[in-house]
């Protein structure tokens, strides 16, 4: 029988009365006559409330065209560059002398664009294309970033917006303006180009089907990725907790429980069994434990984050302490687990509550104030356009979060694929990574929306203003030693804000900063010559670095970062070991499904 959560014993602050009013004499001028009570609407739908809600149906209609991106934040943002550029005639008068002073050779030492890395591209009047295209990019960068006045927020986002427009316009993306579809176009005669309409049809009846991608099913849960042996051992509405079954005779005393990101499925910590961060764990005699979410619906809507830090994170830890007694445990978290890790581990802290050991950050941000590229999704206009869409349907969709993401690199997520699926005619090969990639998940309304206000706007948790459970929490109170990783090209969590970890808690970090993207780098399985990663631990109470001076004099090594980080566990509790468990879960807490569990499943 599934278990279901119970409350874990959190206090919520009571609710205090109002002060009583002040008595107020009257004074010896007569009273004034009171306000005339509001005349009722003759037209009902033309009351405030109704009106309110024909906005918000107006907004999450319009949002489904719009790919969730606000007119009114663009249009804001728009007028405010126009009129900031308005009022400087000399930044204007470079702009218009722009292509007579900055021609310069596309083909230069220096960083390549990978769209034009074939030889062909240097032949004339391709190579033109190219520096014309070069060219725009620097007018627009000129154009758009250190107006005077101009906030960074917007000009960050006209920024994004003009290079969106300039990747779809790129000559790499036409017939007639790429050599290298020409040259297929020649080899084959023509068969390239009936093969991306195969291709394209292909996608385009899977995708108004709902069919998965093409190859995605060679990479099923539990069949071919997800297949370390474990079992649930605690369930709820929110949360399923696996358990791994030990691999050596011996395992180190403290517990291993992971919280990964709520916005994808748990796997990617669980790939093919020689990409399987867990597996590879396991084999290193960790106890580990895994939180693997519930892909929410419409009943989900109301969900928010104290229910995710209750019945996700806390529920998942009250019951590795029972299932482990009397050992501390390491915690980690990725990506939005992450922060709802350091979440835990400042609510613990005000509750004078010592069970964790230590605490692990894979790409994890606390300090939104340098979010990199996302940011431009997240502005008061975006939310609140964004909750409105959301409102409707209960939650975030899936291909809604895929839209924003493919434009944060849509030269390489969007355009690429089209020049290479459609008029190349070509298939890349579905692996792993990139299967679970596609297995998003949904988020419920409430949590989202408290998620990107609180946390992403406001900032609130590293402001000290943050309340969970009914505590006020501040990440100063964090005292325990901590493991944080940054990837180099992440654009999800810029590593330069990930490292900020530094400054906003107080106890020892170690930091690791890896090769690799937000997913790639965190999945760098030992053995591969293509990886390195650079690491230093920071002392508390000694002079910080910043993250440049850091990364300038912090060794670095070649291999996985995982190394790295089993012996910083290792560490932890000087290598203890106890004999490892001959059974999953415990009488309270008995085996359920096999893992993956069923909420990995969940469409």
């Amino acid at each position: 029988m599934r278990m279901r959560s119970a409350y874990t014993g959190a206090m919520f602050d009571p609710i205090t009365p109002e002060s009583p009013v002040s008595d107020v004499r009257a004074s010896a001028s007569p009273m004034p006559s009171p306000m005339p009570s509001p005349i009722p609407s003759p037209i009902p739908w033309l009351a405030p409330d109704m009106a309110d809600q024909a906005d918000q149906t107006w907004q999450g209609w319009l949002s489904h065209f719009t790919f969730g991106l606000t007119p009114a934040g663009l249009a804001e943002t728009g007028f405010a560059w126009l009129s900031h550029l308005a009022f400087c005639p000399g930044r204007l008068a470079e702009l218009t002398l722009f292509p007579l002073t900055h021609l310069h050779d596309p083909f230069a030492e220096g960083p390549r664009d990978s769209r034009f890395r074939s030889d062909l591209w240097k032949q004339w009047p391709w190579r033109q294309y190219v520096q014309n295209f070069h060219l725009a990019q620097a007018f627009w960068d000129r154009a758009t970033l250190d107006v005077p006045g101009l906030a960074p927020a917007h000009a960050r986002s006209i920024n994004f917006v003009a290079h969106q427009v300039l990747n779809a316009l790129s000559p790499a993306n036409f017939l007639l303006t790429n050599p290298e579809i020409q040259k297929a176009v020649r080899q084959s005669g023509g068969q390239n180009l009936v093969q991306g309409l195969i291709h394209f049809y292909e996608d385009w009846q899977r995708r108004v089907t709902g069919q998965r991608p093409k190859g995605m099913d060679a990479f099923t849960p539990g069949q071919t990725v997800a297949v370390t042996p474990g079992r649930v051992v605690f369930c709820n509405d929110l949360i399923e907790l696996i358990q791994y079954a030990p691999q050596t005779p011996d395992v180190h005393a403290a517990p291993v429980l992971i919280l990964p990101a709520w916005i994808m499925k748990y796997y990617i910590l669980d790939l093919s069994p020689h990409s399987s961060l867990v597996n590879w764990l396991v084999a290193q005699g960790h106890t580990v434990f895994m939180v693997s979410w519930k892909n929410p619906g419409s009943a989900d809507r109301d969900k928010g984050m104290d229910d995710y830090v209750r019945d996700g994170a806390l529920a998942a830890l009250d019951a590795v302490s029972d299932i482990v007694p009397g050992q501390k445990i390491n915690l980690a978290g990725y990506c939005l687990g992450g922060t709802l890790a350091l979440i835990l581990a400042a609510w613990l802290a005000v509750k004078r509550d010592d069970r964790l050991q230590g605490l692990s950050l894979f790409a994890a941000q606390g300090d939104f104030t340098e979010a990199g590229e996302l940011s431009v999704f997240v502005t008061d206009s975006e939310v609140a356009y964004l909750k409105n869409m959301m409102r409707a349907q209960g939650y975030l969709d899936t291909r809604q979060m895929a839209g924003a993401f493919q434009m944060l690199r849509s030269s390489e997520s969007l355009w690429s694929h089209i020049v290479r699926d459609y008029w190349l005619g070509q298939r890349a090969e579905m692996f792993d990574l990139l299967a679970w990639n596609a297995d998003a998940t949904r988020m419920p309304y409430r949590m989202h929306s408290q998620y990107l206000e609180q946390l992403f706007l406001q900032n609130a948790f590293v402001n000290g203003h943050y309340r969970v459970l009914g505590e006020t929490v501040a990440p100063e109170n964090i005292t325990l030693p901590i493991f944080a990783v940054g990837t180099e090209s992440d654009h999800v969590a810029p590593w330069r804000s990930v490292y900020k970890v530094h400054q906003f808690t107080a106890g020892d970090v170690t930091f690791a900063l890896t090769n690799g993207g937000h997913n790639a780098g965190i999945v760098s399985e030992p053995g591969r010559t293509d990886r390195h990663y650079c690491l230093a631990e920071h002392k508390a109470g000694t002079p910080l670095q910043s993250p440049d001076d850091w990364r300038a004099s912090a060794p670095c090594h070649t291999g996985s970062w995982w190394l790295a980080w089993d012996d910083w566990l290792s560490r932890q509790d000087n290598a203890a070991k106890r004999p490892a468990p001959v059974a999953f879960g415990n009488a309270r807490f008995p085996p359920l499904e096999a893992a993956p569990g069923l909420y990995v499943h969940q469409p």
